[in-house]
Formats: C-alpha cells, sequence, structure tokens
C-alpha cells in the first residue's frame, strides 16, 4: 500500500509541473494573438485617423459679372466656367509663374473637383456672386498629404511627386494664414472618385446596407424555416441524411463558388443587371444559408426534452409544440447564428467581385436596384490605387467596416441576454 502510494506521490510533481506549462501555453498564446490584434489596430488607425482633415486653401477668387457673360442670372451661373476661374485665381497670386510645366504645378495646388464645389456653393448661394471675395477651396491630395507630415521635404526633389516651386507656394501660403485643416465631411457624404480628396464612403455604406438587407430578408427567414423541419419535423430517412450531409458540405464551400453561381444563374440565366445590391444580396444569402441552417437546428437541439414532452403531454400538436415553446427557447441561439452569418456576409469581397460588384460608382445607391458596391470592395480598389492619399482612406474604410462588425455583434449579445431563458 505504502509503495503504490509513493509511485502515486513521485508522480504528482511531474503531473502538476505538465499541467502547469499547459496553462503558461494558453497564457502565451492569447497573450500572441492579443498582440497581433493590437498591432493590426494600431497600425490601422495610425494610417486612418489623419482621414477626418482635409486641408482647404483660401484663395480670392473673381466672381465678377465678367466671369458670367456679363449678367448673372441662374444660367449663366450653372454654365460658367469655374475651372477657368480658378486657374485665373491662382496666375493672379503667383502672377511670376511662367511656362505649361510650371503652370500645371500650380493649377495642381487646388482639386480637380474644387470647381464643382465652387458651381455647387454659387447656385446654392447665388449672393456670392458679384465681387472679388476670398473662398476656401479643396486643396489636391498631395498638398493634403504633405501637410498631414507624410512627404518630407529634405528628400531629393527627384524622390518626391511634390516638387520645391510647389512645396514654396504651399509655404507662402501657409505664411499668409490661408491653408487650414477641416472636419473632411465628404468622406462621410460621398461615393467615389478617382480624385482621393473627392473620395467618400457613404456609397459604399449604403450599397453594404441594401445589400445586407436583401440578404437578411431572404436567408434568415429560409434558413430558420428549413432548420425547424429538418430537426423537429422531417422524418429520419435517407432523403433528409442527403440533405444535412450537403448542407454541411455547403458551409465549407469557398465564397467565391458562390459567386460563380450567381453569375451563371442570376446574371445569365435570369438576366438580372450587374452591380446592383439585389443580386450582391442574393449571392450573400446563398452563402449564409448554410451557416444559418447549421446553427440553428444546433439550438433547436439544445432545448431540453422534457420542453416538447410537456406540451405534447397537455394536448399541443407538433407544430404548436415547436412555434409555441421550442422556438422562443432556441431563439437567442438562431439569432446569434443568423448575425455571425451576416457578418460574414459583410466582410465578403470574393463573390461580389464576380458578379461586378467591383464596378467604379460614383453616384450613391436610393436603392437595391441602384449600381453599388459595398465596403469590402471599395477597400479592395482602393488599396490598389497607387495615390499616397489612398493608404489613409483604405485604412479608415477598415475602421468604419470593423466598427458595423463591432456593433452588429454588441447588438446581438445584448438581445440574446434579453431573450435568453435560463432552465
Amino acid at each position: 500500500m505504502s509503495t503504490q502510494r509513493q509511485i502515486v506521490e513521485s508522480t504528482l510533481a511531474r503531473r502538476y509541473a505538465r499541467e502547469s506549462r499547459f496553462q503558461w501555453y494558453g497564457r502565451i498564446s492569447i497573450l500572441i494573438g492579443i498582440l497581433f490584434l493590437g498591432f493590426l489596430l494600431v497600425t490601422t488607425f495610425l494610417n486612418g485617423y489623419k482621414v477626418l482633415l482635409q486641408t482647404y486653401i483660401q484663395l480670392e477668387v473673381d466672381l465678377t459679372p465678367a466671369q458670367f457673360g456679363g449678367e448673372i442670372t441662374e444660367e449663366s451661373i450653372a454654365g460658367a466656367n469655374y475651372d477657368g476661374i480658378i486657374k485665373s485665381s491662382l496666375r493672379a497670386e503667383f502672377p511670376d509663374v511662367s511656362g505649361r510645366k510650371n503652370r500645371r504645378a500650380l493649377y495642381g495646388l487646388i482639386s480637380n473637383g474644387a470647381k464643382y464645389d465652387l458651381r455647387d456653393m454659387l447656385i446654392e448661394n447665388p449672393a456670392m456672386a458679384g465681387d472679388i471675395r476670398p473662398i476656401w477651396l479643396l486643396a489636391d491630395d498631395e498638398v493634403d498629404v504633405f501637410m498631414k507630415g507624410r512627404i518630407d521635404r529634405n528628400q531629393p526633389e527627384a524622390n518626391r511627386r511634390l516638387k520645391d516651386n510647389a512645396i514654396g507656394w504651399i509655404d507662402r501660403f501657409i505664411e499668409q494664414g490661408r491653408v487650414e485643416k477641416r472636419f473632411n465631411v465628404p468622406f462621410f457624404t460621398r461615393g467615389d472618385s478617382r480624385e482621393p480628396e473627392q473620395a467618400g464612403i457613404f456609397g459604399a455604406i449604403m450599397g453594404s446596407f441594401f445589400t445586407i438587407m436583401v440578404c437578411m430578408l431572404l436567408a434568415v427567414p429560409i434558413g430558420v424555416a428549413a432548420a425547424v423541419y429538418l430537426q423537429e419535423l422531417a422524418p429520419k430517412n435517407r432523403i433528409t441524411d442527403l440533405i444535412e450531409v450537403n448542407i454541411n458540405n455547403l458551409a465549407a464551400v469557398p465564397s467565391i463558388i458562390f459567386g460563380l453561381l450567381g453569375l451563371a444563374i442570376f446574371l445569365n440565366v435570369f438576366g438580372l443587371p450587374r452591380s446592383v445590391p439585389l443580386v450582391g444580396g442574393m449571392v450573400l444569402s446563398l452563402m449564409t444559408l448554410p451557416t444559418i441552417i447549421i446553427s440553428s437546428r444546433a439550438a433547436l437541439a439544445a432545448v431540453p426534452p422534457s420542453i416538447r414532452e410537456a406540451a405534447l403531454g397537455v394536448g399541443a400538436s407538433p407544430i404548436q409544440t415547436v412555434l409555441h415553446h421550442v422556438l422562443p427557447l432556441a431563439m437567442p441561439g438562431m439569432l446569434t447564428g443568423a448575425i455571425i452569418g451576416l457578418a460574414q456576409a459583410l466582410g465578403e469581397t470574393a463573390p461580389l467581385l464576380v458578379i461586378g460588384m467591383v464596378a467604379f460608382i460614383v453616384d450613391v445607391p436610393g436603392g437595391p436596384m441602384d449600381p453599388g458596391t459595398v465596403l469590402p470592395v471599395q477597400i479592395y480598389l482602393w488599396s490598389d490605387s497607387p495615390e499616397r492619399a489612398f493608404v489613409e482612406r483604405t485604412s479608415a474604410a477598415i475602421l468604419v467596416l470593423l466598427a458595423f462588425l463591432v456593433a452588429l455583434n454588441s447588438f446581438i449579445v445584448l438581445l440574446r441576454r434579453k431573450l435568453e431563458r435560463r432552465w
């Protein structure tokens, strides 16, 4: 007896040491994961937070009647040559600049889209026209990058896109107090643009909204109904077994395959238009259905059999048992599965690229049948752009997408706690 006890005690220290090492392995793994996640978030934030500010330059803009054909009317304001007005204002600021190349560099200080902003200002407030007045105009993306410290003026001129003469003109504006950074409203209110300083995410946000709404309206009711039937009502035979196996297999199919399916069926067979949220939502609903069905069945299976037996024992029909007793208890788990599927769909890119939602869309979609794109695709497009100003816009769009995902998951956690019942 003592010998057996000595043998056990001699192995305890070694077993406790192994358990302690295993616990430390787990802690170190969690720590490494947190460090990588923190590095990713911090890097993305440092690259993207500067998009909140955008550089503007104040110019003395000539808005006298001569610029509008001698008479200021609604028609003359709408049809004026605002590009020429801005260029003449820049030439007046720097009359010593000559030569096509230097003047092109001078005109490049102001965004190409500033002419449209100026036109919209005057259409909204015609009283601005009539004299020479100071107006703040959106600066070019290279000027904005320089003002945010991402271009080193000490580097050789050949290594900079912003040349010495342009930096000298910017310095003069700074000395006169005519350069400032303002909150970047266009980034949150406009669609995509070829010009980084004009590009915004509102079009992608609305495209994501309509796409996810279509996906949710299709996938959630169908997925829940299929899970209820397979788990509670369907007979157990070879057909249902085959269906279950195929559902499990579909959950592991690469997402791009669903995009190819949508291209073959929705676009080529049914002739639906490309690059619309309706088709994107239908494709994503196909991808999301297996996840919703599997998680919903797991939630239904977790309901104790005594609930079903008690309902049937007091005379409830099988349908009444499911709808009035089982389904309410399984609803928190089913909602969790649905939100996980929708969150996965919100971050998908590959299937949407296949059906054409990678198109360059400037206008903000007003409905599911208007051409649009989604946030992940917008991030993909900006990340492939050569302009340096798109780097911060890409990072900012990633932060917005992460914020949506965190908000979505936080909502479902709160909803689950509110609906959850314990037995």
